[in-house]
């Protein structure tokens, strides 16, 4: 019975009536750092409250097996209690698995859910209003507001399906789905595509973008994932930009690789979330204040990098001006066998 306890995953522990414990397998021992516990009470060894409040109503509730849910050194438990009677004497069995993970999980489920739901509620309720608007100030609306009419829609639309183009690249990424093809690419003309496909919404806010990267600068990498880090990047730093301000994207290189930069003028990322940023489902605090999304595309953008085996990270605020992202690609080498 020891070997079968000490082979499983989860920590175990058997309490006779004075919640002494008179077994307890590897598992519980590493969890609690204390080695042969046996005839010590339980709150003397777990220093858990919560655990001998399980225990407690597992004797009140004898008939059933009794689940609880608890905290232990900052990590969730889901804690089984129940009594058996043997012989006359009775005991409680406990397992405590550790379902941190899932906590997490079902935390950042619940939290893709209400910002998805927020993110498609905005612009499907703002193409409402503008039809509304088209179809009740005019019964033949004029050609001049017609089209900005029109234009406000495509806006909204674009928005849709941002959002919707986010969920399917990280479910096509995180399933494999999503292959890497590697090749030799210019880079310039890489960041000149990406910075057409944002150039709506710098306009929309009169921000201004521009790069300096050199007509000669090659890297490894898959055009369609490499440009979509630049656009997401971008898309980032536009959102977070005040109006009129200026996104700039910059290279510097080494033997081996080239760095990328994208630097805004807006509020910066907090020294204490630049870890957090890449986490999928993450929003920034209000400190970042200018808008809201998914919390899908830095991920997207971390799951690329590192697959074409660089690195991206964020710049905290006390270490730049405004916000700062950069990431790194393998070099080419240059014909003439020069980097």
């Amino acid at each position: 019975m020891l070997t079968l306890a000490n082979s499983a995953y989860e920590a175990l522990m058997v309490l006779n009536a004075d919640f002494e414990i008179i077994a307890i397998n590897n598992a519980a021992e590493q969890l609690f750092e204390r080695q042969r516990p046996i005839n010590e009470r339980l709150i003397d060894v777990t220093r858990s409250p919560e655990l001998e409040s399980v225990v407690l109503s597992a004797l009140e509730y004898q008939e059933e097996v009794f689940e609880e849910q608890i905290i232990i050194d900052k990590r969730h438990y889901r804690v089984r209690a129940q009594v058996i009677q043997r012989e006359g004497n009775r005991f409680i069995g406990l397992a405590l698995q550790d379902v941190s993970d899932l906590v997490r999980l079902n935390r950042a489920r619940r939290d893709m859910v209400a910002n998805i739901s927020h993110e498609l509620r905005k612009p499907v309720a703002n193409i409402r209003i503008i039809i509304d608007s088209l179809f009740h100030e005019d019964d033949k609306p004029k050609r001049k507001r017609s089209i900005s009419t029109i234009q406000a829609i495509a806006r909204e639309t674009d928005s849709l399906l941002w959002v919707i183009q986010e969920m399917m690249d990280l479910s096509m990424i995180e399933s494999g789905q999503s292959i890497v093809r590697m090749v030799e690419l210019d880079l310039r003309p890489l960041v000149e595509d990406a910075v057409d496909r944002i150039e709506d919404q710098a306009n929309d806010k009169d921000i201004r973008v521009v790069f300096d990267v050199s007509k000669k600068l090659r890297v490894w990498g898959d055009w369609d994932l490499a440009r979509r880090v630049i656009v997401n990047l971008l898309h980032n730093a536009i959102k977070w930009s005040p109006k009129g301000s200026k996104v700039t994207v910059s290279t510097s290189t080494t033997d081996e690789e080239v760095t990328v930069q994208v630097v805004d003028e807006g509020p910066g990322v907090p020294d204490d979330q630049v870890e957090r940023i890449f986490e999928r489902f993450y929003q920034v605090n209000s400190s970042r204040s200018g808008g809201e999304g998914t919390g899908l595309g830095l991920a997207i953008c971390k799951h690329i990098v590192e697959a074409h085996g660089g690195k991206i990270w964020a710049v905290g605020q006390s270490q730049t001006k405004g916000g700062k992202f950069v990431f790194t690609l393998g070099r080419v080498e240059d014909e003439s066998g020069d980097n």
